[in-house]
């Protein structure tokens, strides 16, 4: 399967490592919005090419991975690149997946392709597990948690605030709200008990550090809402000691069985990841597989997650996967 790249950055570079790692697929090309010849790509022989020019070489490609960020690319790009072939993106903003969805759709199907959207592991992965709990365990109730873990979207917040060189921030899950949601007590928790926000800045040369804090605590729809604490460090520390992206999370769902609703039961799955846009990717590049598959089939369209079989992320055969899996 030939796999194109739209955009070289932390997701490209590790859909690029993970289609290594898969032997039925091949880096077909990557494009970008950059000067072609200024990105240097992991994969010896593989052409880099202008994202302008992609139409000449969409025969190319059985799969195209958009690897644009969700707050202006991906809205704009997938509906576009899924009018000249198959496609698959890590749309997550969750509140716009609708609208994001009803667009690629409908370019898809007019142009007789099929994609998938908000792929990765939250939206993703994280999904899947609520969609198979909510289904098995109908009386219970629903607990995500995120972290620990870089924030890349709160870290850019952080870096717009004014006497701000650089930083991080950390989301992390509260143990004793964990702990709450272990027990099966179904607890009623505030956006404050659930997680905390840490972060390491980076001040300019003789910014007001006491304005700094005041500003990220009180920045709503990042800190307000949450027990945020401040570290103010040297860049040669930030460099140091916060270089990686990890992150991960939990995804609960407790509930009930029995004719009065006696057996108490608690679902749980877990993420740790070292590096977030590597572990995004694999699950995207598995996708990718599927979304050939049902291309070669005929089906057109969009998709989710949730309308994909698991047999068709696997590179195993049907007769492989009931043998050594089921």
């Amino acid at each position: 399967m030939k796999i194109g790249i739209l955009g070289y950055g932390n997701l490209g570079r590790g859909v690029e490592c993970a289609i290594k790692q898969n032997d039925d697929m091949e880096l077909a090309a990557v494009f970008t919005r950059r000067d072609p010849a200024s990105v240097k790509i992991l994969t010896e022989g593989v052409p880099v090419y202008a994202a302008a020019d992609f139409e000449a070489h969409a025969s190319e490609i059985d799969v195209l991975i958009l690897c644009g960020g969700s707050a202006t690319d991906l809205p704009e790009q997938t509906p576009v690149y899924a009018s000249l072939c198959n496609v698959i993106d890590s749309f997550d903003t969750h509140a716009r997946i609708p609208e994001h969805f009803a667009n690629v759709d409908a370019a898809a199907k007019k142009s007789g392709h099929t994609a998938l959207i908000s792929c990765g592991w939250d939206p993703g992965m994280f999904s899947l597990n609520r969609c198979y709990a909510n289904a098995i365990l109908p009386c219970g109730k629903d607990y995500t948690f995120w972290g620990k873990g870089v924030s890349q979207g709160h870290s850019d917040a952080i870096r717009r605030v004014p006497g701000v060189k650089n930083g991080k921030q950390y989301t992390i899950p509260v143990q004793e709200a964990l702990d709450a949601v272990r027990s099966g007590s179904n607890p009623e928790l505030t956006t404050r008990q659930k997680h905390t926000r840490e972060c390491f800045v980076v001040p300019e040369e003789g910014a007001d550090l006491a304005q700094i804090e005041k500003t990220i605590k009180e920045m709503p729809n990042y800190f307000s809402d949450y027990d945020t604490t401040v570290h103010f460090i040297t860049e040669e520390e930030l460099a140091a000691n916060h270089s990686g992206i990890p992150h991960g999370g939990f995804v609960f769902r407790t509930g009930a069985t029995g004719w009065n609703l006696e057996n108490k039961h608690v679902i749980e799955y877990n993420l740790k990841l070292d590096s977030n846009p590597e572990f995004t990717s694999s699950v995207i590049v598995a996708y990718a597989r599927a979304i050939g598959r049902l291309a070669a089939e005929g089906q057109t369209g969009c998709k989710t997650v949730f309308d994909i079989a698991p047999a068709y992320l696997s590179s195993m055969s049907a007769e492989e996967l009931r043998a050594h899996l089921l």
